[in-house]
Formats: structure tokens, C-alpha cells, sequence
């Protein structure tokens, strides 16, 4: 089973994709986590934000496979504790899909994107960097494999 984030934004600085390969390295071979980099839309003057957020969610539905289940990051979705996430990723795991999570730009994502989605997860309510929530989703996975395993990382 593999965990696919899949995040509008190329291009991140240094700290940003050292923060995710920390994590993302922490986790066991059977249950990596990968990144796949959607091209943010090019916003000029005026720009038309709906044309440009369904070319960037037909891109991110590009990246995602039929099989998978998907997990859309919205501001509107429900937010979990680590303990309900660890529940998911345990879930998850006897399943054996491979989970997509969608991270949309800044302008969120694409109607597509959220119908596609078997799931809207919120990871709070305030307004995240985009390239924070990677590092972030990163470390809850982690965190929640670490719950799942009885490991010391996690301490609630």
C-alpha cells in the first residue's frame, strides 16, 4: 500500500522538501508515502480562477489511479484526531488500496477533485501555507503509523 500526496506547487524551498523527506523517510518500506507535484496554473492579470483550478483538478485527477481511494484536504471537511487518523490508516491498510491525498493551490480545489473524493478531511481551521501542509500531512502519517505501532513518537 502506498500513501500518494498529490499537491498543487512545484518548486518548493529547501526547508519544505527537507521537512517531507524527514517523514517520509521515517516510514516502513510497506507503507511509503510518495509526492507527486502538479504544476500550479500560471495567474496573470486577471485571472480566470475557475478555468484555472479545473485545468489544475484535471491534473490531479490524472495523477490518481481508479482503484485508489482518495483523500481530499478541504477547509469544509471533517477533521480528525491523531487517534482517528491512526484508526483510518489501519483501515486503510487492511483494504490494501493505495490512498491519495489531494492538496489543492491556493485557490483550493477543483469541484472534481472533492466529488472524486471518498473522503474530505480538514487539518484545521485555519489557513495553511501550502507548502506547510506537505511537511504537515507528512508528519500526522507518520504519527499515526506510530500510534498503530505502539511507538514512543507519539505521546498524547
Amino acid at each position: 500500500m502506498r500513501l500518494k500526496l498529490i499537491c498543487v506547487g512545484q518548486k518548493m524551498p529547501d526547508w519544505v522538501s527537507q521537512g517531507f523527506s524527514d517523514y517520509a523517510r521515517r516510514m516502513p518500506p510497506e507503507l511509503g508515502i510518495e509526492l507527486t507535484e502538479i504544476p500550479m496554473a500560471h495567474r496573470g492579470k486577471n485571472p480566470d480562477i475557475a478555468r484555472l483550478k479545473k485545468r489544475e483538478g484535471e491534473a490531479i485527477l490524472g495523477a490518481v489511479a481508479a482503484k485508489d481511494r482518495v483523500i481530499a484536504l478541504e477547509v469544509g471537511g471533517r477533521s480528525w484526531s491523531t487517534e482517528k487518523l491512526a484508526d483510518q490508516l489501519e483501515s486503510w491498510q487492511l483494504d490494501g488500496q493505495d490512498v491519495c491525498f489531494l492538496v489543492g493551490g491556493p485557490d483550493g480545489l477543483d469541484d472534481t477533485c472533492r466529488q472524486r473524493a471518498d473522503q474530505l478531511w480538514s487539518l484545521s481551521d485555519l489557513t495553511l501555507p501550502h507548502p506547510l501542509v506537505r511537511i504537515l500531512l507528512a508528519e500526522q502519517l507518520y504519527r499515526a503509523w506510530t500510534v498503530t505501532r505502539n511507538h514512543p513518537y507519539h505521546r498524547a
